[in-house]
């Protein structure tokens, strides 16, 4: 039986997801910043635009009941607001420019990219429909650490983009691209997680309240308007953190909200809303933030 969605191969999903880890392993299970005794987040992940030209089944956006593509997009001035709180803190992690759309759909992410970089390594997150030869050859003439293509049609993409990469003479190392055209059976190559109660497909683990989870320990993301969320799960949006509009990042970082979920959640409680509709493994990436979290909470 065929489970590669109409393609034969013999490509392995489980070694791209391993892939996948292995990428952010070097950040996020480093030994974290200290700022003011407080452990840094490593890993900060930027929706740019609220809009996805795609609408895979695993992915929220094949709803639009739930996640409808509003096209409401990040401005410049949040950048530079962000880019100033974090130099303050000597920021040294790494950006990803993915979230809840695809972010080269925002007419600036170059400029984006640019001034990020200003602070940290900055990866860009697509799935290569709007990408030509121009296109690679303008990102990776940018400051982008690197450009992550998720293939969702077929073994041909893999083909095409390896050409485009050859024909462009750009570094192999800078383009890294990702098998995710498989089916359900197989669950389409990803790491499935029902993003906090919203999507059921595939073979999805069982939830799990009294599970520990270590994403506030090490990595946000932060919406188009600013808004500052638990983690990527959350598709739904339930509860902000804060918005880095109106406040500093460090602050909202280390704030009082933030700092309810995170004790809970590294003690194994996760009966908290959205928390207690999650079924993330929440502990392949970022053990020595725990650590260090469980120091100062101890």
């Amino acid at each position: 039986m065929n489970d590669k969605i109409g393609h034969n191969s013999n490509y392995n999903p489980k070694e791209t997801i391993q892939k996948n880890f292995n990428r952010r392993k070097p950040i996020v299970d480093r030994d974290p910043q200290i700022f003011n005794g407080v452990p840094l987040p490593s890993w900060i992940e930027l929706s740019l635009i609220d809009a996805c030209n795609r609408s895979c089944d695993f992915c929220p956006k094949v709803d639009e009941n739930i996640a409808p593509n509003t096209y409401n997009k990040m401005e410049f001035s949040l950048i530079d607001k962000l880019c100033s709180d974090l130099k303050k803190i000597n920021f040294k992690g790494a950006f990803c420019l993915c979230g809840y759309g695809e972010p080269l759909l925002h007419k600036d992410y170059l400029n984006i990219v640019n001034k990020l970089s200003e602070v940290s390594p900055v990866e860009i997150i697509t799935n290569g429909d709007v990408l030509n030869k121009e296109t690679l050859k303008k990102i990776y003439e940018s400051n982008a650490s690197r450009l992550l293509i998720s293939l969702y049609d077929g073994p041909e993409q893999l083909e095409k983009f390896t050409a485009m990469v050859k024909e462009t003479d750009i570094p192999e190392d800078f383009v890294i691209l990702r098998d995710r055209w498989y089916s359900d059976k197989i669950d389409f190559g990803v790491k499935l997680t029902n993003r906090t109660g919203t999507i059921n497909i595939g073979n999805q683990p069982e939830i799990n309240i009294n599970k520990k989870c270590y994403y506030t320990a090490y990595q946000v993301l932060i919406d188009w308007n600013g808004d500052f969320f638990l983690c990527p799960q959350d598709w739904q949006r339930r509860i902000s953190m804060g918005n880095i509009m109106q406040k500093d990042f460090f602050d909202i970082w280390n704030g009082k909200l933030l700092s309810k979920y995170r004790k809970k959640l590294l003690n194994g409680d996760r009966s908290i809303n959205p928390c207690n509709k999650c079924n993330a493994e929440g502990t392949v990436l970022g053990e020595k933030h725990y650590l260090a979290w469980k120091d100062i909470n101890n």
